[in-house]
């Protein structure tokens, strides 16, 4: 049996009770800045050449995808699911203080969804705490990304997937 991509799409954003699934937790205050692809890739060109000086890293990736994390991710990105995204936002907090990380840019699929809402639960906390973490998003999410740039700084990238996801219109 085939499932198509939006079928998916509305299971995934549902619970099992019918509710969506971010109406478990508090609706976001803040608006995430949006950054644009090439700007990211090119903080990631800049971040290639301190490898050997980990304290110079200042950019972290954050793909919210959950079980929809095929074809490939944005090198260097961490996942944190979105739905479980915002009981580790203090945790990320913590982490990116201590490693000197100035910014946080989230995506999902397409960051019309979970990614915007992750960099804006992101951001309230920064605001709660009185922080200087830079909470952003990422325009077009993995998608736009690839396609954009197609393979380039893409960690796992499935030449395959992506003609197939490019090619529907879907939740991604």
């Amino acid at each position: 049996m085939t499932i198509h991509v939006h079928e998916h799409c509305l299971r995934m954003a549902r619970r099992e009770d019918g509710t969506p699934w971010w109406a478990a937790f508090p609706e976001p205050t803040s608006t995430p800045v949006h950054i644009e692809p090439q700007t990211v890739l090119e903080l990631l060109q800049q971040q290639e050449h301190v490898n050997d000086m980990p304290q110079l890293r200042k950019l972290l990736l954050v793909d919210c995808r959950r079980t929809d994390c095929t074809g490939g991710t944005v090198s260097s990105s961490i996942n944190l699911p979105a739905h479980s995204f915002f009981h580790t936002r203090k945790s990320l907090y913590a982490l990116c203080k201590q490693a000197g990380i100035q910014k946080v840019v989230f995506y999902c699929g397409s960051s019309a969804g979970r990614g915007p809402r992750c960099a804006a639960w992101m951001q309230d906390y920064i605001n709660e705490v009185g922080g200087d973490l830079q909470s952003q998003v990422m325009a077009g999410g993995i998608r736009g990304w690839v396609r954009m740039y197609g393979d380039r700084m893409v960690d796992g990238y499935d030449e395959k997937t992506w003609k197939q996801l490019l090619s529907e219109k879907s939740c991604m």
